[in-house]
Order: structure tokens, then sequence, then C-alpha cells
């Protein structure tokens, strides 16, 4: 073969390759930024500004990318109180999903048990984006809600968002108990991991 027609053979290998390459959904980008930062902890803070969150303001927080796995993702939220000692009862569990990714809220107390709501959170219901998904409420959530006298939070949707230097954990709630809370963390000055967080 003619070096000339060798190379345009070459090319043409290469594009179709290229063709048949799938890109990568904006959920697997996602996880991939995820897990680009396991192990790694961050601090962060309360940006939104509601009263139910009064004694979250100024306090020092830190989220921990502690567990990562192609399947599961487990980010233990560490928030200071105001006598100096650390709530360490919230972690925050993603997981894929033969339909796409799960967030869950695993709650325990200091002695490890789980609290009466933990593991509550939604599937996502779209595929999102590479910096950010959303988790609608699930069924068996407002199951739990509704039993535990917590029917404001039957309109839940959180959001994670990652990216850009930034991660951020986010609720919001629909009227007419509309709701917001978010917290965001620099992911550009890794800070010591902190303890395990309660139960594990």
């Amino acid at each position: 073969m003619k070096p000339l027609h060798l190379l345009s053979a070459l090319a043409a290998l290469a594009l179709a390759g290229c063709a048949t390459t799938p890109a990568a959904s904006p959920q697997d980008a996602f996880w991939q930024e995820l897990s680009r930062h396991c192990g790694k902890a961050y601090a962060g803070r309360l940006v939104s500004n509601e009263a139910p969150d009064a004694d979250m303001r100024g306090a020092a927080m830190v989220m921990h990318l502690r567990e990562c796995s192609a399947s599961r993702i487990a980010v233990p939220f560490h928030v200071q109180r105001a006598d100096g000692s650390w709530d360490r009862s919230r972690t925050w569990l993603i997981t894929r999903t033969p339909a796409g990714l799960r967030l869950k809220h695993d709650h325990r107390h200091e002695d490890g048990k789980p609290d009466s709501m933990t593991l509550y959170g939604g599937d996502t219901a779209s595929a999102g984006t590479a910096a950010a998904q959303d988790f609608p409420v699930d069924a068996e959530s407002i199951a739990m809600f509704k039993a535990e006298g917590r029917t404001v939070s039957i309109t839940n949707v959180w959001r994670v968002e990652v990216g850009e230097g930034r991660f951020a954990y986010q609720l919001t709630r629909q009227p007419p108990n509309a709701r917001l809370f978010r917290v965001e963390f620099d992911l550009t000055r890794p800070v010591p991991a902190p303890p395990a967080p309660w139960g594990h």
C-alpha cells in the first residue's frame, strides 16, 4: 500500500473508532468527578439563610469522602456545635442503581444507633448534568415522613453539585412548606480527615 493510502486508511480507522466510542453519560461524569476526591475532606459553610438553620449559621463544617467503590460513595457531614463539640450524626450515601443514582441519608445517634428517621432520600428522575444531580423524594421516604409526622418533607428535592472547586448539598421544598437549605465546601483546599461518623 502506498504511504498516502496507508495514512488515509489509518485516519478512517481512527474516525471509526471515535464514532463507536460512547460519550460518558452526565451521571458517569458526575460520579467520576466525585470519585476524584475520594479519601479527602473539605471545610464548608452554610450559605442559605433560613430560621430553622440558625444553629448552623457560622458553624464549622467538614465533609469527608470517606468510602468509595464502583457502586457507592459515603460522605459523612460533620457540624461543630456551639459548645465546641461535633455532631457526627449525618452521612450522605450516593449509590448507583440500574436506572441512575440514589441519595440516602444515614442518621445515627452518638451511641451508633439509627435515628427513627434514617435512610430517607430519593432517586434521580433525569440524567442531570456532570456538575449537578437532583434527587426527588421517593415513595418509601414519603411514607416514613408521614409516619413520623413530618409531612412538610414530602415534597423534598435534594441536590448534590460537584465541580469548579466546589461541592454543594442542597435541600429544597415546595410551597406551602417552602424550604431552602444549602451548604458549600471548598474543594481547592483539603483539610485533615475527621473521625468516623457515629455508628461507623
